[in-house]
């Protein structure tokens, strides 16, 4: 057992002032479950600027004039698993791709798996089918996006770009995380072979350190936890070095092909660094790490596109400093996004639910099924929003900063993820928010279900070629 000194003693006090910071934040003076009559005004406040979504062509005129100029749009999902929020979000993404003039989505997925429907959706030679470009999502958590939602959005798409006339960019889709390494080093390996068939060999032992995790059943998130105990050797060195011979060949011989190669290696030396975070650092510390590596996925892409909307979950999409994670230092591509940019720039919007069912997992690897989604809590934004009586509807804060006064109060906010937890519901999924702060809009549907995952979308068992 480790003595106890001062030196170890300090990120204990530390956690603790966070602790402390957070209480004052969640304990402002008029919470909706203390002030019955707060609430009563909040829900009549709602059903005055509430704006109905209702399948109409006119249900997001007032989000898109609220949008203006922003170059990011940030469409947020309160689950992974459910359906209306792809739908939604298909939508409205389309209406900015039309009206505004945006030419890419970028996606909370990884990197390499996602220049497959990138290929589908743009028309390029050997993409044949929604269905066959979302085989490349192979590993947990694949159904997040091969489901019948999303391979509608990819073939509406696909048709757009096929009607734009030849002199017009056609619009790109990206994936920006940095989960399955295996995938990318596989695209840079092959990458190789068209271009530098001699350095195939020195890349795969650069990569080496990840050979032990390439099959499907074995998560490379392991390497991390095997560096930490002394199993392997880190290859960071290895894997900069690699991707710095990548770009170098691309700034001498540039190509589409070799950007993606190029970013398909970024993508290697962010998961190895993330991977060694886990298991290294505290929980906040690797949750940072995986923050500002997405938010320079999407500046990566903005400098190349201008404008972009970004797929993601309501928990990267909003901003952290308008949330009791703030206490703890926390942050989310949001809030990096807007100190960035600015404002002005950055618009965010956040998908809520009441309940429905959704899909989900129970652990990380597991079995993703159907569940129930229990009815939020009463004393949180999505229970405050369901007494509204309205089915679906769009709330704009951006619009109307009285409005953002008004919501002004830290109350819980619920994030479902790839596991849904509902006899610990609390403990898991619920995290409080001054919700016009930490949005700039939010979209609620009230009763959602969960995402079609159809059989032609089961996940392949070939493995990786390397």
């Amino acid at each position: 057992m480790m003595k106890t000194t001062a030196v170890s003693m300090l990120p204990r006090l530390l956690r603790c002032l966070a602790a402390l910071a957070s209480i004052v934040l969640v304990t402002q003076a008029a919470e909706a479950d203390d002030a019955p009559e707060l609430r009563a005004a909040w829900v009549s406040k709602l059903r005055q600027h509430a704006i109905p979504v209702q399948q109409d062509v006119s249900d997001y005129n007032r989000l898109i004039e609220s949008i203006g100029d922003a170059r990011v749009v940030m469409l947020g999902e309160g689950t992974h698993g459910s359906a209306e929020f792809f739908e939604q979000r298909a939508r409205i993404t389309q209406r900015l791709i039309a009206e505004k003039g945006f030419t890419a989505v970028i996606l909370e997925a990884a990197w390499a798996p996602t220049l497959r429907l990138n290929a589908y959706v743009r028309g390029e030679a050997g993409a044949t089918g929604a269905a066959s470009a979302l085989r490349g999502f192979r590993r947990f958590p694949w159904w997040t996006w091969r489901h019948a939602e999303f391979a509608a959005f990819l073939d509406a798409l696909k048709t757009y770009n096929a009607g734009l006339p030849s002199e017009l960019d056609r619009v790109s889709l990206y994936g920006m995380d940095i989960y399955e390494a295996p995938e990318a080093i596989d695209d840079v390996i092959a990458f190789l072979r068209q271009t530098e068939p001699g350095a195939v060999r020195a890349a795969r032992r650069d990569y080496r350190c990840f050979a032990p995790y390439t099959r499907l059943d074995r998560d490379p998130s392991l390497y991390g936890r095997d560096v930490a105990r002394g199993w392997m050797p880190s290859c960071a060195k290895r894997v900069a070095a690699r991707m710095d011979k990548i770009a170098a060949f691309q700034a001498a011989h540039p190509s589409p092909r070799g950007l993606e190669a190029t970013l398909s290696a970024r993508a290697v030396i962010g998961a190895e660094a993330y991977y060694r975070s886990l298991y290294a650092d505290d929980a906040v510390a690797s949750w940072n790490q995986r923050e500002r590596f997405l938010a320079e996925s999407i500046d990566l892409l903005l400098a190349r596109h201008g404008k972009v909307v970004v797929w993601a979950h309501n928990s990267h999409q909003g901003d952290a400093r308008a949330s009791d994670s703030a206490a703890d230092g926390e942050l989310t591509i949001g809030q990096l996004m807007r100190e960035r940019h600015g404002a002005d720039a950055v618009f965010l919007i956040g998908m809520t639910t009441y309940a429905g069912t959704v899909r989900a997992a129970s652990g990380w690897a597991t079995r993703d099924v159907i569940k129930n989604l229990r009815p939020a809590l009463k004393e949180s934004w999505p229970g405050v929003f369901h007494e509204v009586g309205v089915p679906a509807f769009l709330i704009d804060f951006r619009s109307d900063p009285t409005l953002v006064e008004a919501f002004d109060h830290a109350l819980l906010d619920r994030a479902v993820g790839v596991n849904y937890l509902p006899l610990d519901e609390m403990r898991n999924h619920y995290f409080k928010i001054s919700i016009g702060r930490y949005y700039d809009a939010v979209v609620h549907i009230d009763i959602t279900r969960a995402v079609s995952v159809q059989t032609d979308h089961a996940p392949s068992r070939r493995q990786p070629q390397y």
